[in-house]
């Protein structure tokens, strides 16, 4: 069967909370009441953020790489991408309390992680084997039509001018040893915002920069919560958000902040 015709659904910012990603999940019968892969064919995009201001940020990553293995198994398919909050967990392992050139943080990136709701839980469990697979994880990706990203920026352009441009930088970024890289590769991948003043297409407006440059049709992203950002009462939060002339959606439903985890279906 195509890969267009399967199922294709998205969701972002689980944030640690791993048994509303697993009731959401099954929910839509992507897994059983035992927390298994049953979703046959279908497709699961995951758009980042998966440690910090929740409770167990490392289970849900342990439980991605799980149902990703019994997915393929299926027939089915699990794709996730680098988040933020991954970004700067790696950061405070790497670099710990160490100042940072040109960066008034007390703590260094461990004070700043801590700020940006970093759980000493998350760093205490994370293993060799949770950083590599956080450094292999791609920042941007086109599916069936749709350019997933994590954060709402156009700054993922600064890594390149295609797909595979932008995710070979990442992973270089990743490698790198130099805290005031590391710092400016902080401070790109938690850039938001880019794309609320898009209601009229232009040409050269952010949205359709991205879409032209990195291909797609419409734009999704996490990120930027629909309770903070977009004003959405977290008991309102029911659905994604399309905005920007319907151009790009929004599936932050904001969990942390009392709303709910969206799982999105697009195809």
């Amino acid at each position: 069967m195509p890969r267009s015709k399967d199922p294709l659904y998205v969701v972002a910012d689980v944030h640690g909370h791993r048994a509303e990603l697993r009731g959401a999940l099954r929910d839509a019968g992507l897994v059983d009441s035992t927390g298994q892969w049953s979703g046959g064919t279908a497709r699961l995009w995951l758009l980042g953020d998966y440690v910090d201001r929740g409770p167990d940020g490392i289970g849900v990553i342990d439980d991605v790489r799980r149902l990703t293995d019994a997915a393929a198994a299926a027939g089915g398919e699990i794709g996730a991408l680098l988040g933020n909050h991954e970004v700067q967990l790696l950061a405070a392992h790497r670099f710990g309390t160490t100042p940072v050139a040109g960066w008034d943080e007390p703590g260094g990136f461990r004070g700043g992680w801590a700020r940006f709701g970093g759980r000493e839980e998350d760093l205490r469990r994370l293993t060799a084997e949770h950083i590599a697979w956080i450094e292999g994880l791609p920042a941007v990706a086109v599916v069936d039509g749709y350019l997933l990203v994590h954060s709402d920026t156009v700054r993922y352009l600064e890594f390149g001018r295609s797909v595979a441009e932008v995710n070979a930088e990442v992973t270089a970024a990743l490698g790198r040893s130099d805290s005031t890289a590391w710092l400016e590769f902080c401070t790109i991948m938690s850039d938001r915002g880019a794309f609320r003043d898009g209601a009229s297409p232009r040409p050269d407006d952010p949205v359709s920069t991205m879409l032209s440059t990195l291909g797609g049709d419409v734009l999704v992203h996490g990120h930027s919560t629909l309770t903070k950002y977009f004003g959405v009462a977290p008991e309102a939060v029911r659905e994604a958000l399309r905005y920007a002339g319907g151009r790009v959606l929004a599936i932050d439903g904001g969990v942390y902040e009392a709303g709910r985890i969206l799982l999105t279906r697009l195809v």
